[in-house]
């Protein structure tokens, strides 16, 4: 009996360990990602995108708050693969664990749920989980490049947009994917995956060239958007939006196509402005049409029940759920007599 009792409190702790160990490898595949592609801003290197900030936030909405030490776990292993443990490390380490946290808080606040099938859920995920909460991460951490003296005074305003953005980037395009990954349940028809293969054909070939042309085409990824939104609400308007910022943050790097002949600060500016448009654009059009498609199934029942009471009702016989009226005033206890019935049956036995 002790052995049987003993084992589930045996498996809290590994399973703790596991989930902790695993998004701690997340952390930091995301980390090792996101540090193939850089910019240099005022002497400071950073990532367009840096895509844990999105896996921990995406985390912790799946998995709750005890998923902050394999946040803080995985952080530790992407600073450590960069750099040697020093005071500034620790507050390194404290601000990419909290700025999440402070994300999934806020977002639970709110009532954020993880379908994003709701305008607000998608507004929220911006204002809250990535602009806002993303702000505690780049201030602790160029502000302790600037205590330190690892980074002039004059630079601060430069490097901390640029690492503000990236985070935020972040959440807004790796967050909406993963989220979306955890949430389906069921496949597509043939009939749509017919299309998903045409629009994913369309997209390899039409985002590469409108991010690598010399001619300015970026503005030709809204319509593909579109479509994907429209046909494939928040899963395949996250994907296009995901693949195009890769292929956009590609050409930025090596200073191609609309990115060619600009200065660092310039491609910043522009890549972190399409990124982020576009995001809003794909994220917050795939919530609207998902919610109008929800609240359209909900009208759609609503009448059918209604129909069916109608018809129910037509024909004579009570509507699901009830019995019928005669049933009704039979199991219905009598009412007592008023004093009036009573005198006029005494007076008629007389």
């Amino acid at each position: 009996m002790a052995a049987v009792v003993g084992t589930p409190d045996l498996r809290r702790p590994a399973v703790f360990a596991v989930r902790t160990l695993a998004v701690a490898l997340g952390y930091y595949a995301a980390g090792r990602l996101g540090l193939v592609r850089e910019l240099v801003v005022e002497g400071a290197v950073f990532t367009p995108i840096w895509p844990p900030t999105g896996v921990a936030v995406a985390c912790l909405l799946i998995l709750g708050i005890r998923a902050w030490p394999g946040i803080a776990l995985g952080a530790l292993l992407v600073i450590m693969s960069l750099t040697s443990l020093r005071p500034v490390v620790i507050g390194n380490l404290i601000g990419n664990t909290a700025a999440p946290v402070c994300a999934y808080l806020m977002l639970r606040k709110v009532g954020f749920r993880n379908d994003l099938a709701r305008l607000r859920d998608g507004l929220a995920l911006v204002f809250l989980g990535a602009l806002t909460a993303m702000l505690l991460s780049s201030t602790v951490g160029v502000g302790l490049l600037v205590l330190t003296d690892k980074l002039a005074a004059h630079s601060f305003w430069p490097v901390w947009l640029a690492w503000w953005v990236g985070d935020a980037m972040g959440v807004l395009i790796v967050t909406p994917v993963l989220l979306v990954l955890y949430t389906i349940t069921r496949p597509l028809r043939l009939s749509r995956w017919k299309e998903a293969v045409g629009l994913a054909l369309i997209s390899c070939a039409l985002v590469p060239l409108a991010t690598h042309s010399r001619v300015s085409l970026l503005f030709l990824v809204y319509p593909l958007l579109i479509w994907a939104a429209l046909r494939f609400q928040l899963a395949g308007s996250m994907l296009c939006a995901l693949f195009t910022s890769v292929m956009a943050t590609v050409a930025a790097t090596d200073s191609v196509g609309p990115f060619e002949r600009l200065s660092r600060v310039e491609v910043m500016v522009k890549l972190q402005a399409f990124n982020g448009t576009m995001a809003l654009t794909a994220l917050l059009l795939s919530a609207v049409i998902t919610e109008q498609h929800n609240t359209r199934r909900s009208v759609e029942l609503a009448c059918q029940e209604l129909v069916e009471v109608l018809e129910h009702l037509t024909a004579g016989d009570a509507p699901p759920g009830r019995p019928p009226k005669d049933i009704q005033d039979t199991k219905s206890p009598k009412s007592p007599k008023s004093p009036e019935d009573t005198e006029d049956t005494e007076n008629t036995n007389s």
